[in-house]
């Protein structure tokens, strides 16, 4: 006889799970009692959406899928957020959630929550278990879901009796997940890249967009081959930054409404764009449709659903980026496009970037210019949402690591704790967190999950007492009327950290800034930059 939770735990284990996020409650103790007998890392955060956040960090980084665990009622309504993240960003996740017993499920007792039913819209698939016999199979599912085809969060909601319930005979594993209807297409249609590759020889004026796609798929170096080998430039959406080094000549940098004003140029005057795992989201493309006009598309994706649903496309691809790429990088003839090439890296070597260092207080885009020079290549830079997002993504040149950030949701307060979760899936690379104060604010009782775990992560404040990309809406379109957008109550974010036993400092300029930052990136523990920032500081 084994029991429900006994049988979850072993799933984990034939997962090769060594790492969980959560937060426990009465409703998923089984399981919780049954984790404490294995080997199996848990990491106790402060609360549940910082368990999918950090879950999140950790598949990122990691290449494998990221696990949290919440109890029922609010602690699964305060993890949708964190699934809404993922789903969004395409992160594979598998979630575990308790529920109140079987017999009681909509009767509105005590923390219930119809959990499965509210996360519909932002989980690639759930369950609501019934049966403890049914976990294996319903474990390998989650897993094979989660982590093929487009990645996502699966959602397996396990009533408290559930768990406690005993099964007859030996704990048996599927060896495969066989699952009706879902047979995601990886190889991509053999007529549909001839011509692809047949248009990409005709073209004079072609285009790379890497999107986040790319990096999901693993086909960084597909990518880098199929572009050294016709000589295409290349651009990228947020979530496609880091495909390529930003100091690499025929790579233009970002595009959409806070990209490289070159590389949305390059978009415009392109007559063929090779759309590599990009869904072209209203921020990457205003007027996709006047794009398209003008110019032949090739769309790649692994979901059919994303082709053609943004932007009008000719030659649409669906198949894993990298086994796609791989063949583009084999059949692809050099390109005779040198005054193209020479054109848009003109455009490129003309720009000059905004932001000089000061004195008076730290200017926050040569600041991460300085520290990207600082940091190692295969260092990870997480960045949270609102201006340090955008000063991050346009000014840290990120070479053999990787960049994160909440691109499709733009959760604010995602920062450091994906950040704990990247540190504790490379615990040997550099990762550093950058946020606003009102980002930090929405996450910061975190710090208390790093100093309990260990976790040396570091983490740059932008403190302008700001909301400060609302604020610049408001200076735009609504008078300069600041309604809701002055975080006159911030702490003393310096002394709020070292109570938590935390290294801190202030900056006040970009010379203390790059001292410290020095210091921070030398420190064995966990480590607070706070650099006081202009309130009027552009956020490009």
């Amino acid at each position: 006889m084994i029991s429900g939770a006994q049988i979850m735990v072993r799933c984990l284990q034939e997962e090769q799970v060594e790492v969980a996020f959560g937060y426990p409650g009465a409703a998923i103790c089984p399981f919780y009692d049954e984790l404490y007998h294995t080997n199996i890392r848990h990491v106790l955060v402060r609360q549940e959406q910082n368990a999918a956040h950090e879950a999140s960090g950790y598949a990122r980084s990691s290449g494998k899928v990221g696990v949290c665990i919440v109890t029922s009622g609010p602690g699964a309504t305060n993890l949708i957020t964190g699934l809404a993240t993922a789903y969004m960003d395409s992160i594979p996740l598998v979630a575990i959630s308790g529920q109140v017993n079987s017999e009681l499920l909509g009767r509105d007792v005590f923390q219930e929550a119809d959990v499965t039913g509210a996360c519909e819209s932002f989980t690639k698939h759930s369950y609501l278990v019934k049966n403890a016999a049914d976990l294996p199979r319903i474990f390998k599912e989650a897993f094979a879901i989660a982590s093929t085809g487009r990645p996502g969060p699966v959602l397996i909601d396990v009533p408290v009796d559930v768990q406690q319930s005993l099964v007859e005979g030996e704990f048996s594993y599927p060896a495969v997940a066989d699952i009706v209807g879902y047979k995601p297409r990886t190889e991509g249609n053999g007529l549909q890249i001839k011509r692809a590759l047949t248009a990409i020889q005709q073209a004079k004026r072609p285009l790379i967009c890497c999107g986040g796609g790319v990096v999901l798929a693993g086909a960084r170096e597909e990518m880098k081959a199929f572009a050294r080998k016709t000589g295409i430039p290349i651009v990228a959406t947020m979530m496609g930054i880091g495909v390529i080094p930003m100091d690499t000549p025929q790579y233009l940098g970002m595009i959409g409404t806070h990209g490289r004003t070159y590389a949305n140029r390059a978009m415009r005057e392109s007559d063929l764009i090779l759309l590599c795992g990009a869904r072209v989201g209203d921020r990457a493309i205003t007027a996709p449709e006047q794009i398209a006009k003008n110019t032949q598309i090739i769309h790649i994706d692994i979901d059919p659903a994303e082709i053609g649903k943004n932007i009008p496309v000719d030659i649409p691809i669906v198949g894993d980026i990298q086994q796609v790429l791989a063949r583009f990088a084999e059949k692809a003839e050099p390109l005779d496009i040198e005054p193209w090439r020479q054109t848009v890296i003109g455009y490129k070597t003309a720009y000059i970037p905004t932001g000089e260092d000061r004195e008076d207080c730290v200017e926050p885009r040569s600041f991460i210019r300085a520290l990207s020079r600082m940091m190692d290549d295969t260092a990870i830079l997480v960045a949270d949402v609102g201006q340090n997002q955008i000063w991050s993504a346009r000014n840290f040149n990120v070479k053999e690591g990787r960049f994160l950030t909440s691109g499709g949701l733009g959760t604010m307060g995602y920062a450091l704790p994906a950040a704990i979760g990247a540190k504790i899936a490379k615990p040997h690379r550099q990762v550093v967190a950058i946020c606003g104060d009102g980002s930090f604010q929405m996450s910061m009782m975190e710090l208390a999950t790093a100093c309990q775990q260990q976790v040396p992560v570091k983490l740059i404040l932008m403190d302008n007492s700001r909301l400060g990309m609302v604020k610049e809406l408001q200076d735009k379109l609504y008078g300069s009327r600041y309604e809701a957008t002055l975080l006159d109550g911030n702490p003393d974010f310096v002394q709020l950290c070292r109570s938590y036993g935390i290294t801190a400092v202030r900056a006040e300029s970009n010379r203390q800034a790059e001292e410290y930052a020095a210091e921070m990136l030398r420190s064995e523990g966990p480590y607070v930059l706070v650099c006081r920032v202009d309130p009027d500081t552009p956020t490009i």
